[in-house]
């Protein structure tokens, strides 16, 4: 991500508030240009690593998947009168209560099935 030669033209402020940004730590003691380097060329290699290794952020098991298309199928799609309730509430239209609850939950489900279609559409990349 960084050549060393871009990182050792900036001083350790620099340095530091690039760690910051990313929200990296300086490895040994912070009053070194290298300590900030390092971390900074390596923060990429050893991010993907951890990946394979199956440690912090990892990728759901087939079975998981599966229940995720089990509960988008089972959501299954709305029909005309609901897609058209839906386009006028996502207008800023609202019902009177207490159908506007019913409302609120019909355009809730809606969003949630947009959400999980694109969870497993991101997801089926791997």
């Amino acid at each position: 991500m960084f050549t060393r030669t871009e990182l050792e033209l900036l001083t350790i402020q620099q340095l530091r508030i690039l760690c910051n940004r990313y929200g990296l730590r300086p490895t040994g003691n912070s009053g070194y240009k290298d300590s900030y380097i390092t971390i900074l060329m390596a923060f990429s290699i050893l991010a993907l690593k951890q990946l394979e290794d199956n440690k912090g952020l990892r990728f759901p098991s087939f079975s998981n998947l599966q229940t995720m298309g089990i509960a988008l199928d089972e959501m299954n799609t709305p029909t005309d009168e609901q897609i058209a309730l839906i386009r006028i509430s996502m207008e800023g239209r609202r019902m009177n209560y207490p159908d506007r609850y019913d409302q609120e939950k019909l355009l809730a489900i809606y969003r949630a099935k947009l959400a999980l279609e694109q969870a497993i559409s991101l997801l089926e990349v791997q």
